[in-house]
C-alpha cells in the first residue's frame, strides 16, 4: 500500500482571512467553504485546508498532513503497526477520516482515496 498527498492542512482560530491571504499569496482561489470552520484552497501545484480550532495551543501542531489510501481501515492498521498512534476517528456524512499520531507526536489525517 501507498500513501497518496492530499493537502496540507493549517489549523487556526480564524481561517477564512488565513485563507483568503494564501489564496491571494498562491494564485488560487477558495473551492471550498464549510460554514466558516474549513476552507480548501485550489492553486496550480497545491491544495492547502485551513480550519477553524477553538485552541491552537502549543504541543499540538499547527500544520498536519491529509493523507489519502485505497483502503482506509488496513492502511490505519498498517500504520499503527509501524508506530502510529491512534488519536481520534471522525466522520461527516459519508466522509469518515481517521486522525493518528507519528511516532514523535506530530499529528496527520488518513481518509479513503477519492472522498476529499
Amino acid at each position: 500500500m501507498t500513501l497518496t498527498m492530499a493537502m496540507v492542512t493549517v489549523d487556526s482560530t480564524d481561517p477564512g482571512p488565513l485563507a483568503a491571504w494564501w489564496t491571494e499569496q498562491l494564485g488560487g482561489s477558495i473551492v471550498e467553504e464549510n460554514d466558516g470552520w474549513f476552507y480548501v484552497v485550489e492553486s496550480p501545484k497545491l491544495l492547502m485546508a485551513f480550519q477553524k480550532v477553538d485552541d491552537p495551543t502549543p504541543g499540538k501542531n499547527r500544520v498536519h498532513l491529509d493523507l489519502l489510501a485505497p483502503d482506509l481501515d488496513a492502511e490505519v492498521e498498517r500504520l499503527k503497526k509501524a508506530g502510529a498512534e491512534l488519536v481520534d476517528e471522525h466522520a461527516m456524512g459519508d466522509f469518515r477520516w481517521v486522525i493518528l499520531a507519528d511516532p514523535q507526536q506530530n499529528v496527520f489525517c488518513v481518509a479513503a482515496a477519492g472522498s476529499h
